[in-house]
């Protein structure tokens, strides 16, 4: 549906090793966080945080080998406010048998799907999916309609914006936004991402990821909006001689300066954040942050771009890149970002403050670890990094290899909620959950399972 308006090389490409290789044990489709074949309490002790794995193997699924980053909402409804809260998670996740051509980049992106849950802890995935896409139990599949789309062999979620009249509760009939990214199968050499030297005819396939953005009414069911880009994304990793971007080439900002953009080599997870001015609507709009790479120097990075409408975009460079001598010196990547809030303890409501956070992947160059990092801006666009905030699990856990990916909820008691990706030392991947409590300073893995010592 549309609207018109042996790559082992590459496992460091993109600064996300804990969505790569997967040789996990997944269960059933309405998942528990128990592993199967395992019988310690320790066991127990370092996966209870788990909300979601990958399907069975044995399950001719989306998902049956790889499950990658993640958005949850969770919500009433206005026209029952007195309803039980909502939980809905969209992930990606990818086959076996899509993963079986090894000339795409080695990524948990595949086709992105849906899960509901009523405690955000136990979680159900949407078998049905949307009658629309190319397979079955998917919301946002591989583009079988445009075969020129940039997104016809792989896509992987950003970020998605629900109609809300207030932050926990949703307006009926209004539309949510996906933005995702996708690759086609267009080939460019492994040399252009490696700082090495690599055979000519040494090829990859998706890597030049672009960014879409679909439509729903539901959530459920989606339709993909044609971007300005020809193959119908809305932001392109920029290239000077691109002659669909020379309306960039001069390009101002807000304050009239000339934007000094870098050559890029693939967009991709976008996160958004609306913009919302009530006293001067002109200044209302949409931010974007994507990871990316910068084609000059092969630097993990991330840049942004500002909008008015969250359909066109405009790019304005880099805005996070690594530094050296710290936890992130290899690269930066995946993020999300909240506009500052307080947590009134006499109204029991979250009240907007100034200023932003950004929780993001930080890659280490002494172990090639991700762990999660933080970074504070006055206006979203300039950022101080403030450190590590959620390193991995101890030996053994299954997210004792990376975690990254974040994605965070204010609860009703003041206390945040962090999803986020792990990997285990196996190369396993699975989604988990952290919780920071409002007299803490310290994110705490949040058991998600009941456990019983001795089993």
């Amino acid at each position: 549906m549309k609207f018109s308006c042996g790559l082992d090389v590459v496992l460091t490409i993109l600064g996300c090793s804990s969505h790569f290789i997967l040789g996990f044990q997944p269960v059933g489709k309405s998942t528990s966080p128990l592993s199967r074949g395992k019988s310690s309490s320790l066991f127990l002790a370092v996966n209870n945080n788990i909300v979601l794995r990958p399907s069975s193997p044995d399950e001719d699924v989306f998902d049956n080998q790889k499950i990658g980053g993640c958005t949850v909402h969770r919500y009433k409804r206005d026209n029952d406010l007195d309803s039980e809260t909502e939980y809905v998670m969209w992930y990606h996740g990818r086959s076996i048998e899509l993963d079986g051509d090894k000339s795409l980049p080695p990524l948990s992106t595949g086709r992105i799907g849906r899960a509901t849950s009523k405690n955000g802890l136990s979680w159900k995935k949407d078998t049905v999916g949307s009658a629309s896409e190319d397979i079955e139990g998917v919301a946002v599949g591989l583009n079988a309609e445009s075969w020129w789309g940039f997104d016809t062999a792989h896509t992987g979620l950003g970020s998605v914006l629900l109609p809300m009249s207030t932050p926990a509760v949703m307006t009926e009939g209004g539309v949510y936004l996906m933005y995702y990214m996708g690759g086609n199968f267009e080939e460019t050499p492994i040399g252009d991402y490696v700082d090495r030297e690599m055979p000519a005819d040494a090829k990859i396939k998706g890597m030049k990821m672009k960014i879409g953005i679909c439509v729903s009414q539901d959530g459920t069911t989606w339709g993909r909006v044609e971007g300005d880009d020809p193959s119908g994304a809305c932001l392109s990793p920029y290239d000077a001689s691109d002659p669909n971007m020379k309306q960039f080439a001069n390009l101002r900002d807000e304050a009239g300066n000339l934007v000094q953009l870098e050559e890029e080599l693939y967009v991709g997870w976008p996160e958004v954040v609306p913009i919302i001015n009530e006293k001067e609507a002109a200044e209302s709009g949409f931010l974007m942050y994507y990871s990316t790479m910068t084609k000059a120097d092969k630097v993990k990075a991330l840049g942004y771009a500002v909008s008015k409408d969250g359909f066109r975009w405009e790019p304005r460079g880099i805005c996070l890149r690594p530094d050296a001598g710290t936890m992130d010196a290899a690269g930066v990547a995946r993020c999300t970002v909240t506009q500052n809030a307080l947590f009134n303890e006499a109204s029991q409501t979250w009240e907007a403050a100034p200023g932003y956070t950004m929780l993001y992947e930080g890659v280490s160059e002494e172990d090639n670890k991700h762990r999660i990092m933080k970074a504070a801006s006055v206006d979203g666009k300039i950022w101080v990094k403030m450190g590590v905030i959620f390193d991995v699990g101890e030996e053994g856990a299954w997210d004792s290899a990376g975690v990254g990916s974040p994605n965070v909820l204010r609860m009703d008691d003041g206390s945040q909620r962090m999803y986020y990706t792990g990997q285990g030392a196996d190369g396993s991947t699975a989604i988990g959950v952290a919780k920071l409590s409002t007299d803490s300073n310290q994110w705490e893995r949040e058991q998600a399972t009941i456990t019983f010592a001795g089993l």
